[in-house]
């Protein structure tokens, strides 16, 4: 099935595959994230699936939003923003999996800390480089990053926006198993095998223990973050930042 860029299809032992196809970079945009969204509810919905594995065709897993490109694509029809987007996502109740390759920058680390789990291969690198561009985080990682790298470290990856590879990823909980970039689909289809085979009632219940009113707090934290983006994203600062990441040189902001 398809559902705008996203293909969904069914892997057996019941687990199916979501692909972004947007490469080689996949830059998201609110309907991207609103037929990532639909492709969940869809597996919600089916009772055959147990779990899910999240990938991406091209070099990178999410490069996250094209600042590059004059529509941004935050904003789809009705007036939805992209993070109502992501809170449905939260909202979704399948097990998911997801298979990293080349980078999750920015938006994109912020899409690819929603599923449960992540396989990522030592090439991957991930950053939040937010600050980098002169404006705020977004994608609910006010919420989804402290809780998986503790909140002292989660500081420093978003003051910073530091690139992190693969096995330094690893060792601090960004992703939860390491695998050769050739070998990195089959390990996670392995994985979410795992998860399919288990009690699909206790998963699910134990699943609801675990993330509670995470959705809740997703959409909360996303409020202060949109709210935040849209002040900072008028300041001459995120003119530079844009500006730098552009032209490949280090920005020169002046806090203005």
């Amino acid at each position: 099935m398809q559902f705008g860029d996203v293909g969904v299809e069914a892997l057996g032992d019941p687990v199916a595959r979501l692909t972004i196809q947007r490469g080689p970079n996949n830059f998201f945009d609110q309907a991207l994230i609103a037929s990532l969204a639909e492709a969940m509810e869809h597996l919600d919905a089916d009772s055959g699936t147990r779990a899910v594995v999240l990938g991406s065709e091209g070099k990178h897993f999410c490069a996250g939003a094209d600042f590059q490109s004059s529509a941004r694509g935050t904003v789809g029809s009705g007036g939805r923003h992209l993070y109502d987007e992501a809170v449905r996502l939260f909202e979704t109740r399948t097990p998911v999996v997801a298979a990293i390759q080349g980078a999750a920058i920015g938006g994109g680390l912020g899409l690819a800390l929603w599923p449960d789990f992540r396989v990522a291969s030592p090439a991957a690198r991930f950053s939040a480089n937010f600050a980098r561009l002169g404006f705020h985080h977004g994608f609910g990682l006010s919420e989804t990053l402290p809780a998986l790298v503790g909140p002292q470290r989660a500081a420093e990856l978003l003051y910073t926006g530091r690139r992190v590879p693969g096995d330094e990823a690893f060792a601090i909980g960004l992703c939860d198993r390491l695998a050769d970039p050739e070998e990195l689909e089959e390990e996670a289809l392995a994985f979410a095998t795992e998860i399919a085979r288990s009690a699909p009632l206790a998963v699910a219940s134990i699943r609801e223990t675990l993330r509670g009113d995470l959705a809740t707090r997703i959409r909360a934290a996303t409020d202060r973050e949109r709210a935040e983006q849209e002040r900072l994203q008028a300041t001459a600062d995120f003119a530079e930042g844009t500006r730098a990441m552009a032209e490949r040189r280090l920005p020169d902001f002046e806090g203005r």
